[in-house]
C-alpha cells in the first residue's frame, strides 16, 4: 500500500511528464510546419559543432591581433572601427576564444532563422519551400562556417545588418521599431565601416514607405552613435572621422589604373606614382602594406594624417582624371564576386584563410601582430593558437570542399527580383530594401577598396531573403 509521503513525492514528477506532454502536443504542430528548416537548422549546427572540435578554439586571420590589443587599451583604431573590440570585451570574462567563436556561431545560425522567419512572416504569402532555401545558405555554406570561426567582425556585422532589414520590412512599424534599426545600424557602422552607408539606404526605405517621423527617429538613433564615436575619434587623434585610413585604402584603390602620365599630378603627389604600367602591378593591398609601396615609404606611419591626407588627394585626381578607368576598374573587382569557380585572389596568404587549414597556423609574423598575440594570451589566460583535431577538422575540409554558394549562383540570385517585378509589372515590394542592401554590401567594399571574398557573405542572406520574398504569389 502507498504510503502518503511516497504519493506526496510522485506528484511533483508526475507534474512534469504532464507538462512535457501538454508541450510536446502543443510544439509537434509546429515542428511538423517547419520541419524541413529544422532539418537545415540542426545540420547548420551540427556542422558548427564539428567545426568547434576540429580547430580549437579558433581559426586567427592578421585582423584578429589589433582588435584584441584595442580591448586592453581602449582607443579608436585607425584602421577599422572598434565595433568587434567592444564585442570582445563583453565576452573577455569567459577568458576562453572558443567562447568568442561560439557566440559567433550562434550569430550565425540566428542570422539564418532570422532570414527564414522574415520570408515566412513579411508578407505572409512566402510557402516554406521557399523559405527554407533561403536561410540555407547562410546556414551550410562552408565558407560562412569558417568565417564564423576566425576572429573577425563579418559575423557580426553580418547579423546585425540582416537584423536591421528584417525589422524594417515588417509591416507594423512603430517608433520602437524606427529606434532598434537605428542602433542596429549604429552599431553595424562601428563594426564595419561598409555599414554606414546602409543608413541611407534604410532610411530611403522607411521614405519610401512614407513614414517620415519613423524615417528621422531612425537616423537620429542611428547618427547619434556614430558621432559620438566620431567626437571620441577628434579626441583621440585630432582628425574628423571615424577611421584614418579612407584615403589610404582609396589610394590602393586607384593604384590598379591611376596613369601619372595622364594625371599630371603636383610634386607633392607625384612621389605616390607608380612607374610599373597597370598590367604589371600588385594588387591594391600592397600599396598599404608592402615595404616597397610610394606611400609606405613615406615619412611617419601610413595612417598618419598627413599621409591618409595626401593619398586622398592623389586617389580623388586619379579618379577626377580617368573614370572611366576607374568604373572599369571597379567592375572588373565586382565581377570577381559572381565566378563559377573560386580562384586564389588577392593572394595565397589572405585566399588560405578563408580555407580550413590542415596544419595549425604559424605565429605572427609582423611586429603589430607579434604585440597583438602577447595581449591575446592575457586576453585567454594561457597560450593561444589553434589545435587540429582529427577526424572533425577533415570532415569540415571535405564538406568546404564542396559545399559553397557559387559567385555565379549568388547572380541568379540576385536577378530573380527585378526579373519577377519586370514580369508583374510591380517594382515596389519588401523584396526591395534586402535586394538593394545586398548589393551595397557587393559595390562599396571593390569601389573603395578591393574585392574579398570574406566580404561577399553577408550579402548572401539578404539576397536569398529578396529572392524569396519574390516567390510569393501574386495576391
Amino acid at each position: 500500500m502507498e504510503t502518503g509521503l511516497t504519493a506526496w513525492t510522485r506528484r511533483p514528477a508526475q507534474a512534469t511528464r504532464d507538462a512535457a506532454t501538454r508541450a510536446w502536443t502543443r510544439a509537434r504542430p509546429m515542428m511538423g510546419r517547419h520541419r524541413w528548416f529544422l532539418i537545415v537548422f540542426g545540420l547548420g549546427a551540427l556542422l558548427r559543432a564539428i567545426t568547434m572540435v576540429g580547430y580549437r578554439p579558433a581559426l586567427w586571420f592578421p585582423d584578429s591581433y589589433t582588435y584584441i590589443v584595442t580591448v586592453f587599451h581602449p582607443r579608436p583604431d585607425l584602421v577599422r572601427p572598434a565595433g568587434y573590440s567592444l564585442f570582445l570585451k563583453l565576452l573577455q570574462p569567459f577568458h576562453s576564444f572558443g567562447a568568442v567563436t561560439a557566440v559567433q556561431h550562434l550569430l550565425g545560425l540566428a542570422t539564418g532563422v532570422l532570414v527564414y522567419v522574415a520570408a515566412r512572416r513579411a508578407t505572409r504569402r512566402v510557402p516554406t519551400w521557399a523559405a527554407t532555401p533561403a536561410a540555407a545558405p547562410v546556414l551550410l555554406d562552408a565558407y560562412q562556417i569558417e568565417l564564423e570561426h576566425l576572429l573577425v567582425s563579418d559575423a557580426l556585422f553580418s547579423f546585425l545588418v540582416v537584423a536591421a532589414v528584417v525589422l524594417a520590412i515588417r509591416r507594423e512599424l512603430t517608433w520602437r521599431t524606427a529606434l532598434a534599426i537605428g542602433l542596429l545600424l549604429a552599431c553595424a557602422s562601428l563594426t564595419r565601416t561598409v555599414g554606414q552607408p546602409l543608413i541611407v539606404v534604410l532610411g530611403a526605405w522607411l521614405l519610401l514607405r512614407r513614414r517620415i517621423a519613423l524615417a528621422g527617429i531612425m537616423a537620429a538613433a542611428a547618427l547619434l552613435p556614430v558621432l559620438a564615436y566620431g567626437g571620441w575619434f577628434h579626441a583621440t587623434y585630432d582628425r574628423v572621422g571615424i577611421v584614418g585610413a579612407n584615403g589610404v585604402f582609396l589610394y590602393a584603390r586607384t593604384m590598379s589604373f591611376a596613369d601619372c602620365a595622364r594625371m599630371e599630378p603636383p610634386a607633392d603627389l607625384a612621389v605616390l606614382c607608380d612607374p610599373r604600367p597597370a598590367r604589371d602591378r600588385p594588387p591594391s593591398q600592397e600599396y598599404i602594406w608592402a615595404k616597397d609601396s610610394p606611400l609606405v615609404k613615406l615619412p611617419g606611419i601610413t595612417f598618419s594624417r598627413a599621409n591618409d591626407e595626401l593619398a586622398g588627394r592623389f586617389a580623388m585626381l586619379a579618379i577626377r582624371s580617368q573614370p572611366l578607368d576607374y568604373a572599369g576598374s571597379v567592375l572588373s573587382e565586382l565581377t570577381r564576386t559572381f565566378t563559377l569557380g573560386r580562384p586564389v585572389y588577392p593572394d595565397a596568404e589572405i585566399y588560405g584563410y578563408y580555407e580550413f587549414p590542415v596544419n595549425p597556423p604559424g605565429p605572427p609574423g609582423r611586429y603589430p601582430a607579434q604585440v597583438g598575440a602577447e595581449f591575446a594570451q592575457k586576453y585567454e589566460k594561457g597560450a593561444i593558437g589553434t589545435d587540429i583535431v582529427e577526424p572533425f577538422a577533415g570532415w569540415m575540409r571535405a564538406y568546404q570542399d564542396v559545399a559553397r554558394l557559387p559567385g555565379a549562383v549568388l547572380l541568379a540570385i540576385l536577378l530573380v527580383p527585378p526579373v519577377v517585378a519586370i514580369r508583374r509589372r510591380t517594382y515596389q515590394g519588401a523584396w526591395l530594401l534586402p535586394w538593394s542592401t545586398a548589393w551595397v554590401l557587393l559595390i562599396v567594399p571593390p569601389a573603395v577598396a578591393e574585392f574579398d571574398y570574406r566580404y561577399t557573405l553577408p550579402a548572401v542572406p539578404l539576397a536569398c531573403l529578396a529572392a524569396a520574398l519574390c516567390s510569393r504569389p501574386v495576391p
